[in-house]
């Protein structure tokens, strides 16, 4: 009869319950049959899965992981852990849910979800080359993370990045032929939502379809600006040739933009790919909303030498709450929230924390340090003769008429702009002219002759100039994120510390010179009137770099905070199996594990750090 009104109870919460009653008045003959009950239990009752708004509701079970930070990372590692059912997961989000968070779910509207509560807030300090400008800093602050407010494009970089990765650190299964099985796993490469013919848009050979996250090239494609931009690659080759598909490991040269949006036309996150419903009602799954993460805490019980830690400090309505993980804590709270997490714990540079009066537990310098990001310019157009025709869009931007239609056609049937967030359907990578190596004392930030300097974004969204974005896509600059105060849900003091390294102003200069060089392809070169202000009047290199410091801004890839370093080095935050060095039961797992920066969008690299992690994980505890 128990079994029965399990099945028919009205709510998962209300057959939650039941078991949970069950489960205190358990005898020794009955615990294997409850476990069975509840497993079908969660097989048969359609449910949204075990997600708790609060802590509130959270059931006091045995933790077998803790992971802090339900984003790009946190949400793989939930996901691939509780594939094993001996592992009992809690996931914990500072932010609310994605399901039903529209401004994330449909691509054309990425760009309202600044300054939401979707979005962490942050700025950063003044920065010295950015003539001491402060900027925006936008992070996920939802379920997904970043991966569920990003730009959606779907880069890998370079293989010589991640070799670069496994010779700094001493590990090769860092390499990119050793990530290959994790690169496709994460991967489920799809027709676009329009259904066009995508043959010579892509190298099928190099993606897959089986994997978790759905991808693809653009479903809303621009039929009078591709031709031209293709023609550049015809006319002019060498740095812009054609290529069929820079996620193939080789970047360089121009193809179509492929991006986190899969064949039904809607953003592609971690949430949505690792933490469907199926996902979620695992039983092992626990998934903690609107909390977090402010401390990890000293725990007793080592059989080592080493500081034990399995343990974490939530901030919530009721004031602190601790809770503890049998085998480990997980911080996957990203390139700002995990540095903030340690030492906000009294891990990090012994100076900083007690100039601030937090205790120390662990001295490393390293804590924070090493902040990189894409420096990038969104603004770098040739103003046109003969205006390019791209349709009845050309003023979505700036017509909330057009913007509700488009939303309209979205919920519709999938169709229009707002199936894509690009509305430049090509990327180029391009290199700096090897003569800026020579006699200038520069040495080379990128990883190796086929890494890329620059990104290029093209297209002609306004129909009206021929738009030419750069991103400096191999800084040399480092800079770093610090705590305000001891308070852990202050703000933190971040500082990408843009232009301090001379050779990133002068790659930027040169990308400048890059966008030159391309519209000056006989396909375009006749149309253009001039670089539109303020590029007009900057003629000499010291007029280009005065404008680059007063307009830059980045591409939101920040990483490096917590890299990784060979095993028993006296520098870096992690081991190359990302445990944190000198202490037991913690590791760190996101972009703040990356030593150097690909040339590429960094949500792609987040996913297949995070499944070889979860490998990592699963391998030391099996």
């Amino acid at each position: 009869m128990l079994f029965i009104f399990v099945l028919l109870s009205r709510s998962l919460r209300e057959s939650r319950d039941v078991i949970s009653c069950w489960n205190t008045h358990a005898t020794s003959s009955t615990i294997l049959l409850r476990h069975a009950i509840e497993r079908i239990v969660w097989c048969l009752i359609p449910s949204r899965g075990i997600v708790h708004d609060s802590l509130n509701n959270l059931p006091q079970l045995d933790w077998d992981f803790i992971i802090a930070g339900g984003g790009t990372a946190g949400s793989v590692l939930a996901s691939r852990l509780t594939e094993n059912s001996r592992f009992n997961v809690l996931l914990i989000e500072a932010g609310p849910t994605n399901e039903g968070a529209l401004l994330s779910i449909v691509p054309g509207l990425q760009a309202k979800l600044a300054h939401t509560a979707y979005d962490w807030n942050y700025t950063t300090v003044n920065i010295p080359g950015y003539n001491n400008r402060s900027i925006d800093y936008q992070r996920g602050h939802i379920l997904g993370g970043s991966s569920s407010v990003n730009g959606m494009v779907f880069t890998r970089g370079a293989a010589s990045d991640y070799d670069r990765w496994a010779r700094v650190t001493g590990d090769p299964g860092w390499t990119w032929d050793r990530l290959q099985p994790y690169i496709k796993r994460h991967e489920k490469f799809q027709p676009p939502v329009d259904d066009h013919n995508i043959s010579g848009q892509y190298n099928p050979d190099v993606h897959s379809t089986t994997g978790m996250v759905p991808t693809s090239v653009s479903g809303f494609l621009h039929p009078s600006v591709d031709p031209i931009t293709l023609g550049v690659t015809q006319q002019l080759g060498g740095e812009f040739k054609y290529n069929l598909d820079f996620n193939s490991g080789t970047p360089l040269g121009v193809g179509w933009v492929q991006a986190t949006i899969g064949h039904d036309g809607t953003r592609s996150s971690a949430a949505t790919s690792y933490l469907t419903s199926r996902i979620q009602a695992r039983p092992n799954l626990h998934i903690v909303l609107n909390t977090i993460v402010t401390r990890v805490l000293k725990t007793s019980g080592s059989h080592t030498n080493k500081l034990t830690i399995r343990s974490v400090e939530v901030h919530s309505d009721n004031g602190p709450f601790t809770l503890t993980a049998s085998k480990e804590v997980i911080l996957a709270s990203g390139s700002i929230g995990s540095p903030r997490i340690l030492m906000s714990s009294g891990i990090g540079d012994r100076n900083d924390l007690e100039e601030l009066g937090i205790p120390v537990i662990l001295d490393n310098p390293s804590v924070g340090r090493n902040l990189s990001d894409h420096p990038s310019l969104n603004n770098v157009t040739f103003a046109l003769k003969t205006p390019v025709d791209v349709g009845p869009w050309v003023n979505l931007d700036s017509d909330p008429q057009l913007q509700a239609k488009a939303l309209d056609l979205w919920q519709a049937n999938r169709t229009g702009p707002f199936t894509a967030l690009v509305r430049d359907d090509h990327l180029g990578w391009v290199r700096v002219p090897q003569s800026i190596f020579q006699g200038t004392g520069f040495q080379d930030p990128s990883s190796g002759p086929t890494a890329a300097h620059i990104e290029m974004l093209i297209g002609a969204p306004t129909g009206s100039s021929w738009d030419t974005r750069i991103r400096l896509s191999s800084p040399a600059s480092r800079g770093y994120m610090k705590l305000r105060s001891s308070n852990p849900l202050d703000p933190p003091l971040i500082n990408p510390n843009f232009f301090s390294d001379p050779f990133d102003i002068v790659g930027m200069r040169e990308g400048i010179k890059t966008c030159k060089r391309f519209v000056s392809a006989p396909i375009l070169r006749n149309n253009i009137i001039q670089m539109n202000p303020p590029w007009t009047n900057a003629s000499t290199d010291d007029e280009i770099e005065q404008v680059i410091r007063g307009l830059a801004v980045t591409a939101w890839h920040p990483i490096g905070t917590a890299a990784m370093s060979p095993k028993g080095a006296n520098w870096g935050v992690l081991d190359p199996d990302l445990r944190v060095k000198g202490v037991e039961g913690l590791r760190v797992i996101d972009a703040s594990i990356m030593p150097y920066i690909p040339c590429a969008h960094t949500q792609t690299a987040v996913y297949f750090i995070a499944e070889r992690a979860a490998d990592l994980v699963k391998a030391a505890w099996d």
